[in-house]
């Protein structure tokens, strides 16, 4: 069964047999939190696009996507050629150029902030950067037409993790908090299944996601 944003509402309020004004003005809270918690978890290829930007000369900042989640790839465009930069943390790219001034092409890349990255060296001139990301998809609670992937695709995770984001909120049934729990958890590895086994094979080498026989 999909879900639009009216009828997930309405499922937790029946989940959950709850109609208290308080709860019912938290229950985009409660959503908007499984769904972030399973952006986190399941990386799917259908929440994964690419966007160029520049690199200024002298500046080692370069800015995210908005909709930015997690990085998979950056390259800089260099003589029509990708050339693509090695992630590090922070501190190894200030070991590796103490001084900001050291400019050249740009060969590494932090997180500085949730909407910046730090290159290292810093541009020595303005270079077409290209990053293949995980994206954050509009939620079903502020899309246009109150539908989402998650919703369509996703139910049951999306349901089984915003009721247990609203029995914390109730301080609800410890045993059944655990139920709504298992249940979220199961969901995540169809998810997982689909997004880091099916969905990184074909058929031609793999004809279905392969487990380990006990």
């Amino acid at each position: 069964m999909a879900y639009t944003f009216t009828t997930l509402k309405t499922a937790i309020q029946d989940y959950t047999q709850n109609t208290e004004s308080t709860f019912v003005s938290q229950l985009s809270r409660f959503i908007v939190n499984a769904e972030e918690r399973i952006l986190k978890e399941c990386q799917l290829d259908v929440f994964r696009r690419s966007s160029q930007g520049s690199a200024t000369s002298g500046n080692q900042y370069l800015s995210k996507p908005t909709d930015f989640l997690a990085q998979n790839s950056l390259s800089v465009i260099n003589s029509s050629s990708k050339e693509f930069l090695l992630y590090k943390q922070v501190t190894a790219l200030q070991d590796y150029t103490p001084n900001p001034a050291t400019t050249g092409t740009p060969k590494y890349y932090a997180d500085w902030d949730n909407d910046t990255f730090l290159l290292a060296p810093t541009p020595d001139a303005v270079y077409t950067m290209e990053l293949h990301y995980f994206y954050r998809p509009t939620s079903i609670t502020t899309s246009s037409d109150g539908t989402s992937w998650l919703g369509t695709n996703a139910e049951l995770g999306l349901l089984y993790g915003s009721l247990v984001e609203a029995y914390i909120f109730m301080k609800g049934e410890a045993d059944l908090l655990q139920v709504y729990n298992g249940r979220f958890q199961e969901a995540l590895q169809w998810l997982k299944n689909l997004g880091e086994g099916l969905q990184t094979r074909d058929q031609y080498r793999y004809d279905r996601v392969r487990r380990d026989v006990a």
